[in-house]
Parts: C-alpha cells; structure tokens; sequence
C-alpha cells in the first residue's frame, strides 16, 4: 500500500514539488531534491496524519530540503572562500539555465530570490503554487493572519522592486 501510494503521490505532485523547489532555492540539482523529498515521505509516511492534503504535506517536506539544501550551499560557499574546498570549478547558475525564461520571468525570479525567505516562501505558496491561505499557513507553520499579511507585504515590495527594474532599462 505505502508503495503504491507513494508512486501515485510522485505522479500527481512531482511537477508542483520541482516547480517549489526551482521558485525556492533556484536551478541545479532540483530533480536530485524532489526524489530527496519523496524519501523523506517513504521514511516519515508513519508520521502523516493526514490532517492535511498528500500535496500540502510533501509540500512541507519540500520546504525543509530546500532549506537544507541552501544550507548546505551556504557551507560549501564559505569553505571555498576560506580555501577549504578543493580546487575544482563550481556550477555557476545562470539566468539562462533556469527554464529558459523570459527575460521579465528571469527579473522576476531574481527578484523573488532577492526577497527576504518569509516573503519569498508565501509568495511561491500563494501566487506561484496558488495554494490557499490555510494550506499555506500549515506548511509554513504560521497563523492564517500571518499568511495574509506577509503575502501582502510581500507582494508590495516584490512589485516596488520590479518598478526599480523595468525602469532602469
């Protein structure tokens, strides 16, 4: 049973978890970290009260490697500025390996990574995923209040920010 369910899960939200994580921590290894989040489900299943959704729980799990996996990138940046790390060429991000966006697309998830994480995480849950309040006030552990007025707060500045940039071109 857990088995097939998991499976089901993986083909039902595979593309909502990639899309999460891409919007969360940016390209590279995403596909590495969406298996990363349906190990965590087979290992945790016992724990899922199924007081939520499958899609908001995994979206949970998805939260928390992405926070990891930023961690772990954090570590790795400072060990190669500080020569701990081994001389061979980092993968450099770049706009342009990110889904081939836009050119707008490309500042706006620029701009939505520039944001501070409160901001940035409700606006993937809220405008991106189009999740509900209550759905993302559970994956955020946060009160739905919170949810309504960081994704407004976040929305104001996210718009300010994208005047600054299509008025310097």
């Amino acid at each position: 049973m857990l088995q097939r369910e998991i499976s089901e899960w993986f083909y039902h939200y595979s593309k909502d978890i990639y899309h999460y994580l891409v919007y969360y921590i940016g390209a590279g290894d995403v596909e590495d970290l969406v298996q990363e989040v349906f190990i965590r489900a087979i290992k945790s299943y016992d724990s899922f009260q199924r007081n939520s959704t499958p899609k908001t729980w995994l979206l949970s799990i998805a939260r928390n490697v992405g926070i990891d996996e930023i961690r772990r990138r954090k570590r790795s940046k400072i060990m190669y500025v500080v020569g701990l790390r081994n001389q061979e060429p980092q993968e450099e991000d770049t706009p342009e390996d990110i889904l081939h966006l836009t050119e707008r697309n490309k500042e706006l998830y620029k701009t939505i990574q520039s944001l501070k994480p409160n901001y940035r995480d409700v606006l993937i849950l809220r405008a991106i995923k189009e999740l509900t309040v209550s759905e993302s006030a559970e994956i955020l552990n946060w009160n739905e209040n919170k949810v309504r007025i960081t994704y407004h707060r976040a929305l104001k500045t996210l718009s300010k920010e994208m005047e600054g940039i299509l008025y310097e071109k």
